[in-house]
């Protein structure tokens, strides 16, 4: 059965509503509802996260595989939570560079804490934790 929608009134200064045009517009959108049911979205995705409560999300690295101990390092911190990986992806770039993603479920502080681990890590080129949902606050 459909989800019953509610219409509500926001009243929004007028420049702040033509940049959200702007936005709905470059994104695809099909109209300002759906574009905010997505921010709504990921705010809560975002509370969720900083409840602590089980998640889902990504943890993204390029890193130079030619920096001594860190492909030793990189397996070490997976392993202590290897519980909550549930897959990577491991890609050459270059001779020097490669892309992994580590997808994750579980805990999200413990999640959150791996993430900065991995990114902390000499070698590391960029990283990015990607924090998503189970979907059953939704």
């Amino acid at each position: 059965m459909p989800e019953k929608i509610t219409r509500f009134g926001v009243s929004i200064p007028a420049r702040l509503l033509k940049r959200f045009d702007e936005h709905i517009r470059d994104g695809g959108y099909a109209n300002r509802s759906e574009a905010l049911r997505d921010l709504i979205r990921d705010y809560l995705v975002e509370r969720e996260w900083q409840s602590d409560v089980e998640t889902v999300g990504t943890v993204t690295l390029v890193y130079d595989h030619h920096v001594r101990e860190l492909a030793d390092a990189l397996t070490n911190i997976q392993h202590e939570i290897g519980e909550a990986i549930v897959s990577t992806l491991h890609i050459h770039l270059d001779h020097h560079l490669c892309l992994e993603v580590i997808v994750v479920k579980g805990n999200s502080r413990r999640i959150r804490q791996m993430a900065d681990r991995l990114i902390g890590l000499k070698g590391v080129v960029h990283g990015k934790l990607t924090a998503a949902t189970v979907g059953r606050s939704f």
